[in-house]
């Protein structure tokens, strides 16, 4: 609800502007999918998708010394021309095409002169434009009447708390650019230390929660698939398999067992799969990616090419590069 109604003020504040179009918010990650570790560890990430503006158009271009398994894109904005009889009968002028006097002094600049590094979208500055968007439509909430809000601190999201007397939900907007019309985003997650602020990183985050849906949809009233997972995530914490090492193993698994057995008296003998599994794959230093590669997926997950043909990326190429991260890896396992 409370990001229905931020997206319906976003569209009234931003209408006429040259920011993004702001679309609505999808709910990804463990809060949407069903299976958080923890339940006061729960942080309910949303991605928003960016549409460009009037006389704009984006451009994905991948960034050639990005690594698999995270790719990294840059979103190149350029200009469009706009001296069409309907746009001029909106009052717009061409950004390409009248004396830069005239636009300076009659309309709002281009969004390559707002939120852009030289050509190209930058994260930072898109992500304190949203706390300042969130900030400000707040007071015109119906939420804001019972709930408090408290702005945290992030460089590449948009990170909040909304409280009352009896609840705390914690919230991340990420915001991000579709490939085509597939299910495959750039998003502003955080990559590696240091990376510019114009990388946005290839998110698979949309296509993993369809995938959750789809088994939801097939799975029996008593599937416990996501305890599986919750239990295997919540006993990783603090040791060194990530909770998304566990996430692509039981896809794996959920994506090859029919889901008739993952039911309550399989219970035993699932959790022992996922436990083997990931003895497997350390021994065999090969984690393959869940998404990229993946030919199985189901109908209604839409890849673009590249992705859908690629070579799946090993999630446990430290185990590769690093024999002391591979007996770590056994020693933790």
């Amino acid at each position: 609800d409370l990001m229905d109604n931020y997206t319906v003020y976003f569209g009234h504040v931003l209408s006429n502007s040259f920011y993004p179009v702001l679309q609505q918010a999808i709910g990804v990650g463990s809060a949407f999918e069903g299976w958080s570790p923890r339940e006061q560890d729960v942080v309910y990430r949303v991605l928003i998708p960016m549409t460009p503006p009037r006389g704009h158009s984006f451009h994905l271009e991948l960034d050639s010394a990005g690594q698999r398994p995270v790719r990294n894109f840059r979103v190149r904005v350029q200009l469009e021309c706009t001296c069409t009889r309907e746009q001029q009968a909106e009052g717009m002028l061409c950004f390409l095409h009248h004396p830069e006097e005239e636009l300076r002094r009659n309309q709002a600049p281009s969004l390559l002169h707002t939120l852009c590094t030289g050509s190209y979208l930058d994260v930072q500055k898109t992500a304190r434009w949203f706390y300042q968007l969130v900030r400000a439509i707040w007071p015109a909430l119906p939420q804001s009447h019972d709930w408090h809000l408290v702005l945290l601190p992030s460089t590449r999201s948009c990170q909040f708390k909304v409280t009352n007397r009896e609840a705390s939900f914690r919230i991340e907007i990420l915001f991000g650019v579709q490939r085509g019309d597939s299910d495959i985003f750039v998003s502003s997650q955080p990559g590696y230390a240091g990376s510019p602020s114009t990388l946005w990183l290839e998110s698979y985050d949309v296509a993993e929660m369809k995938f959750f849906k789809h088994i939801a949809r097939q799975a029996p009233p008593d599937s416990l698939h996501l305890r599986c997972l919750q239990f295997f995530t919540r006993l990783q914490l603090g040791i060194g398999f990530s909770t998304y090492t566990m996430k692509t193993i039981v896809m794996h698994l959920l994506n090859t067992l029919p889901v008739s057995q993952w039911c309550r008296r399989h219970f035993l003998r699932r959790l022992m799969d996922i436990s083997e599994r990931l003895l497997l794959c350390v021994e065999a230093k090969r984690l393959n990616h869940f998404i990229v590669g993946n030919q199985r997926l189901p109908e209604e997950i839409t890849l673009p090419p590249d992705v859908q043909t690629a070579e799946p990326p090993n999630l446990f190429l430290r185990l590769v590069m690093d024999p002391v991260a591979c007996s770590q890896g056994i020693g933790e396992y």
